[in-house]
């Protein structure tokens, strides 16, 4: 099957199984497994931060994120098509009594922040107090900028903000922007990475901070249920990964764009080529279509997820030729109806 619905969908390739089957491993909660110690302190050099932290998910680094930097009662603002908000279902919130801010994402996904500074809670017993500003790069595909990576932190530091990124794609975006991970990760005081996603390990991201986030950090991991033991086989894929697996992302970019550009000719889609920045690319039609035209593929062992607004991602698992294959078969869809 080609699977285009995520790039979390990935399968571990033969050399990382290779490398996962022969990890050292001992008890994480002990903090003595050598693998994933080695995977933390690779990452807090890479993001160059002061620590790092090993968990299973995307979900659980935000999470635990939010609740190092947040005590019950105070709040963080948002964006609110941002995962912390609305993908993660309300775990800060309802684990944490944290309690989101979220406002309208720009276009180009970043946060207006002057809408951000509207939101500001005064020092007044009547309103939750505003601790923490959330931002996600890259969202949606779409890649933020390190200029607006450093206004939004400057601006953060000067109201008394922390700022977390949720960085899940954040080699995607380093990838586009021609920079190291520590460039982008230098504007915040955490960041969450996932390895799962295009970099293509079968579980875990990597959250990065100073020493007393990663502390807290720990300590909610714990909480929640993510304290893992033998977990060195699965942070031996991430150590892989890393090592193999990040320029590559620049093949995702272009094979998007490619197909991007093969679907824009079809007048039943309405998909902008010059929109795509990194591996996805977002196709609007008619539900109808969508449901037609998912039912096809999956007839020619290609999934997607049909919707008026759909989302197709490219990664490690789509080769050249499979592209291919999906932009004849659209093609055949779409004769086929005329």
């Amino acid at each position: 099957m080609i699977d285009l619905r995520s790039d979390t969908v990935t399968q571990p390739t033969e050399a990382m199984r290779k490398v996962m089957a022969k990890a050292s491993v001992g008890d994480d909660v002990f903090q003595d497994d050598p693998t994933i110690n080695k995977l933390e302190e690779k990452m807090a050099e890479m993001s160059g931060k002061a620590d790092a932290l090993f968990v299973p998910s995307g979900t659980m680094s935000n999470l635990v994120a939010l609740l190092a930097h947040c005590q019950r009662g105070e709040e963080y603002i948002v964006g609110q098509d941002y995962h912390t908000y609305l993908y993660e279902a309300g775990g800060a919130p309802v684990l944490g009594s944290v309690v989101p801010q979220p406002i309208s994402v720009e276009p180009d996904g970043s946060l207006d922040l002057g809408k951000v500074e509207s939101v500001i809670k005064k020092d007044d017993y009547h309103f939750a107090r505003t601790k923490l500003l959330c931002l996600e790069n890259t969202h949606n595909g779409k890649v933020i900028s390190l200029e607006y990576m450093k206004k939004a932190y400057d601006f953060a530091q000067s109201k008394g903000l922390g700022l977390h990124l949720d960085g899940a794609r954040a080699f995607n975006a380093t990838v586009a922007l021609g920079c190291e991970l520590k460039d982008l990760a230098q504007y915040s005081d955490s960041i969450s990475i996932c390895l799962s996603k295009g970099l293509g390990a079968p579980v875990g991201s990597v959250l990065c901070g100073d020493k007393d986030t990663i502390k807290w950090a720990r300590r909610w991991r714990k909480m929640v249920g993510g304290g893992m033991r033998q977990a060195g086989v699965l942070a031996a894929a991430g150590i892989y990964a890393l090592d193999h697996h990040v320029d590559r992302l620049a093949k995702d970019h272009a094979k998007a764009k490619v197909l991007a550009e093969r679907l824009s000719q079809f007048d039943e889609l309405d998909v902008k080529p010059e929109l795509v920045q990194t591996n996805m690319v977002f196709i609007k039609t008619k539900l109808e279509t969508a449901q037609q035209l998912a039912d096809f593929l999956t007839e020619k062992g290609i999934i997607i997820i049909p919707s008026e607004s759909m989302r197709w991602v490219m990664h490690l698992d789509v080769s050249s030729d499979q592209l291919d294959f999906v932009c004849q078969q659209v093609k055949s869809f779409f004769n086929s109806r005329r």
